[in-house]
């Protein structure tokens, strides 16, 4: 199974400044992390992007789902006409379909090749590499449970070194970490590694500790992960993918098996596929896990991560037919 990190997801999104690559921060907050929070403030949490920020980032956020959910089994490679041919069944024209390959060319997720003369784009070292580590997290959907425990993240970093302060802060938040208090961060206990990894990448470990904790009195833990990490909001998060592709489901499992049969199918199982991996990719990064009995009744996100399994499962197939055969077209001239 293949898809997409949220590191991939930061380049795609950086703008052409180049200051928000795949470990970078926040614009410049507070002076130092002991005295102040993240630029949301302390408890916030993940916060999901809005509709109009969907907007703006959808042909580059596609594109980098269709190089996470296909072109790895296809050699790696895609011409440049066969990727608008299979856009345009996403309503994505070509100019926007030439501009996102040639920002995510920019930021190093990309690299242009030319093979039998056709113009094309393969991933690059490191767009496999980031991707390859996003598989896990978003296919793995990892549950913690409450005697696991905690993983700490206190840090205090000066302000000479305050772009990467910021950029830890940014990469905590990715990986679904909320807030306890300025300069404190928590996330279940099986998100120790990663954090370790981001502070190692942006050598901040003079900076920082790590702990294991459990949580022991004075207030209860469902309150507490309630004011640690924006539930309301990623509630509404999942109940806006629900209420996109549970239908989308509903209906191809009306259409039954004739799915991988008929090429339109095919190509409308593409589009389909591809749209619910775009919208779900960010959320195992946004929400770390939490254990189920620290969540609000009729928590969205489980019935969500079926939706998306079930679709994924139901039209990776034929979709992947779909490019093959639109490919093989495009390598022909037909």
């Amino acid at each position: 199974m293949t898809s997409n990190s949220d590191q991939a997801a930061s380049a795609e999104r950086a703008p052409d400044t180049g200051t928000d690559g795949p470990t970078s921060g926040r614009p410049a907050g507070p002076a130092a992390d002991s005295t102040a929070g993240p630029s949301r403030g302390p408890g916030a949490g993940p916060t999901p992007e809005s509709a109009a920020e969907t907007e703006r980032r959808r042909p580059r956020s596609l594109i980098v789902s269709f190089f996470g959910s296909y072109a790895r089994d296809v050699g790696g490679w895609i011409g440049v006409a066969d990727l608008i041919a299979l856009m345009s069944g996403l309503a994505v024209d070509g100019p926007a379909v030439r501009s996102a390959v040639s920002r995510l060319k920019r930021r190093g997720l990309l690299t242009p090749e030319r093979l039998g003369g056709v113009a094309g784009y393969r991933l690059s070292d490191e767009g496999r590499r980031i991707l390859a580590e996003g598989d896990q997290r978003i296919f793995g959907h990892r549950v913690a449970r409450v005697q696991d425990g905690w993983v700490l993240v206190v840090f205090s970093v000066p302000e000479s070194e305050r772009r990467r302060r910021h950029a830890l802060r940014s990469q905590l938040t990715r990986l679904g970490f909320g807030t306890t208090a300025a300069g404190v961060w928590i996330a279940p206990a099986h998100l120790t590694e990663q954090a370790r990894g981001a502070l190692r990448d942006l050598e901040l470990e003079p900076y920082a500790e790590l702990f294991h904790a459990s949580h022991l009195d004075f207030r209860d833990l469902t309150e507490s992960v309630a004011r640690w990490w924006d539930l309301p909001a990623l509630q509404a998060m999942y109940q806006g993918f629900l209420d996109e592709h549970e239908p989308v489901l509903a209906a191809w499992r009306r259409r039954g098996a004739r799915a991988p049969e008929e090429p339109e199918l095919r190509a409308a199982a593409f589009a389909d596929h591809l749209r619910a991996v775009d919208a779900w990719r960010r959320m195992p990064f946004l929400d770390p896990g939490l254990p189920p009995e620290l969540l609000p009744d009729r928590w969205a996100g489980s019935r969500a991560a079926r939706v998306f399994f079930d679709l994924h499962a139901l039209l990776r197939t034929p979709g992947l037919e779909h490019v093959r055969t639109t490919a093989a077209l495009g390598s022909t001239g037909q």
